[in-house]
């Protein structure tokens, strides 16, 4: 049996989080999820800093861009600028579809950007798409 994938959820919506839980279970995808909810928290714990200091580094992540503390614009450009986590791909899910949040991401070095259905029959489908393509097609660097 392969590992589980290690996958950190940056959400701060509890809906979301719920829906995304649910869609990786509903899945049967061998991963384990850990969530922060806000820009700040998700750097801390990528920099395994404070109450994160035994933090696991994920192998994808799933980043919100309306984040409280610091926005997940920020903290794309803070994984992306850091020769330890730049290798992690990072997918936006989000429910912007604006077209200055879309450019700014993919400028920034963003893997993937999908925005959020509202149903939620049709969350729980992109994220199954999500784990399809990121966990069982992609190869990804062992580090």
């Amino acid at each position: 049996m392969t590992e589980p994938a290690l996958i950190l959820l940056v959400e701060d919506s509890e809906g979301d989080i719920l829906l995304t839980t649910e869609a990786l279970v509903e899945g049967r995808i061998n991963s384990k999820l850990f969530v922060v909810k806000d820009g700040w928290e998700a750097i801390q714990y990528l920099e395994k800093k404070g109450k994160y200091s035994n933090s696991i580094t994920p192998d994808l992540v799933l980043l919100d861009v309306n984040l409280p503390k610091i926005n997940g614009h920020e903290v794309l450009k803070f994984i992306k600028s850091k020769e330890n986590l730049k290798h992690i791909p990072v997918v936006m899910l989000t429910t912007s579809s604006s077209e200055k949040d879309i450019m700014n991401s993919y400028q920034n070095n963003v893997n993937c950007y999908i925005t959020k259905p509202v149903d939620s029959e049709e969350f729980i489908r992109a994220i199954a798409s999500i784990k399809d393509f990121w966990i069982s097609v992609v190869q990804l660097p062992k580090v």
